[in-house]
This record gives C-alpha cells, structure tokens and sequence, in this order.
C-alpha cells in the first residue's frame, strides 16, 4: 500500500508521537511505501487567504472577481496549476496514496485548527469535490476526486471509552466523528475505516502506552483486508431529488444512523 500519514499534534514527544514512531516501524516492516506530514512541524498555515491563489506578479487576490470568492478563487488556481507551492504538494501526496491516515487529539469534539485548515486549503474544489460525470452529475458521497482510496483516523481523548458507549454522555466516537467520516471521507469519494480511538490518554501509563502502541500495530497489519465503515451512495438510489431517503429505506431510523448500511441494509439489498 501506499499511505500518506497527517499528524496533527504539537508535541512528537507524546503518546502521540509515540503511536506515529510505532505506526511507521510497522508499516515499514509490512514493506508498505508512505509519506508523512508532520504539520506542526512544517509549519503548515491553517487559514484559507487570498495568497493561497493569488496570481504571480499581480495584485488581484481573486481573479475575474470583484471580490474573493473562496471555491471559485481555489478551483481556478487548481485548474491553472497556480495554488500555492505548500498546497500542490500536499495534493501530489494525496493524490499519490491509496489509503490516509489522520492523526490527532480529539479537541472540542473535532481535529485541532491545524488540521482543519490542511481539509480547507489542499480538499479544494476541481480536485476532491465539485467534479461531475459526462451526464453532468456532481460526484459526492461515495464518488468525487478522492474515490477508491481509504482513510483511517488515528484519535486520542481524554475521557474513558464507557463514555463514548451507546449511552454515553459524549455519544458514540462514530457519531461524534461523523464530520469527518461522511462529511469529508465519503463525501470525497473515501472509504471510512472504523477510528482507532485511544481512550484515557491523559492518564496513561506506560504499561498502557505499550499495550496501546501493540493495538496500533496490529489494527495497521490487517489494514489492507478490513472492512470499511458502509454509507449510503448518494447515487445509489436510496435518496430523492431533495437528497431526502425515500420513505420505504431504513424505515425508523433518522439522523447518523440512517445514513449508514448496517446488515439489514445489506442483505435486504442483495449486496
């Protein structure tokens, strides 16, 4: 496999920093190609700006424009090659993966800034969504620029997993992840991967850090055979005009739950 890695803390010498040292020991050792973002370290800048697509030696921040037009400004930059050097390169190494990893603490529910700022500014518009067939239908939601590759989540939180439960107080780690799983894997064309969520960190002992790092290991071993999280194609004729499920599919069922296949979806389906 070919993995690009995106890790998303500030300190490498963490638990952290030590589940990135074991991940790429083991995939090494699986003779698995992969490239790294480090994005702290790289001083990635996390704001989208005019400067990301500013067009050499002018002063126009959004060409064609009156004002900047963030999608517009980004997928003209795209199309003429002219995003800025930090941008293309991380879309050279997207583009170069067949599975990504996302690294990160989980801070207030979601990814730190960073991280979101990397989705903002390499996820554009022309690359990874906004790209249509010969129909003139837009591909998202299990299709788009990002199709047939698989993305895992590599997260720590605080608290402890009972709280995480079904009837926890934080909710399911897969619907608090939701965002990212269907809103930017799935809806990229990615195939979603169950996290791997490491819970207690921040009272972690090394006994633990060690038992941790193991589960890491393994879950990285039997990467290339898993079975991916299933949503539903928004082309797989599930939803109507309105992107509403029609009434006869998951009946009972409303908000994340709906839109994931469970085994009832599958059997009934034939798939």
């Amino acid at each position: 496999m070919r993995i690009l890695w995106i890790y998303a803390h500030p300190e490498r010498h963490s638990l952290n920093g030590t589940l990135l040292d074991a991940g790429l020991r083991t995939l090494d050792s699986l003779g698995h190609e992969h490239r790294m973002s480090d994005l702290y370290a790289m001083g990635w800048k996390a704001v989208v700006d005019a400067e990301d697509f500013r067009e050499p030696g002018t002063e126009s921040a959004a060409p064609g424009h009156e004002r900047l037009v963030v999608g517009a400004a980004q997928e003209q930059a795209y199309g003429r090659g002219e995003l800025s050097a930090d941008i293309r390169a991380e879309q050279e190494k997207l583009a170069w993966a067949d599975t990504v990893v996302l690294q990160f603490p989980l801070w207030w529910f979601g990814p730190p800034a960073i991280l979101k700022g990397w989705f903002d500014r390499v996820l554009v518009q022309g690359f990874a969504f906004g790209l249509k067939d010969e129909a003139g239908t837009t591909l998202r939601y299990g299709d788009g620029g990002l199709a047939g590759k698989r993305a895992l989540i590599v997260t720590s939180v605080g608290a402890r997993e009972s709280s995480f439960g079904p009837r926890g107080i934080h909710g399911p780690i897969d619907e608090v992840l939701f965002p990212l799983l269907h809103g930017t894997f799935w809806y990229t064309g990615m195939t979603p991967l169950a996290p791997f969520t490491v819970y207690g960190a921040d009272r972690m002992t090394p006994a633990g850090a060690h038992t941790t790092t193991e589960a890491l290991s393994d879950r990285l071993r039997g990467l290339a055979d898993e079975e991916p999280l299933r949503y539903r194609h928004e082309q797989g004729g599930d939803h109507d005009g309105d992107l509403v499920l029609r009434p006869d599919v998951a009946p009972g069922r409303t908000g994340v739950a709906a839109q994931r296949l469970d085994v009832r979806d599958r059997v009934g389906a034939g798939r």
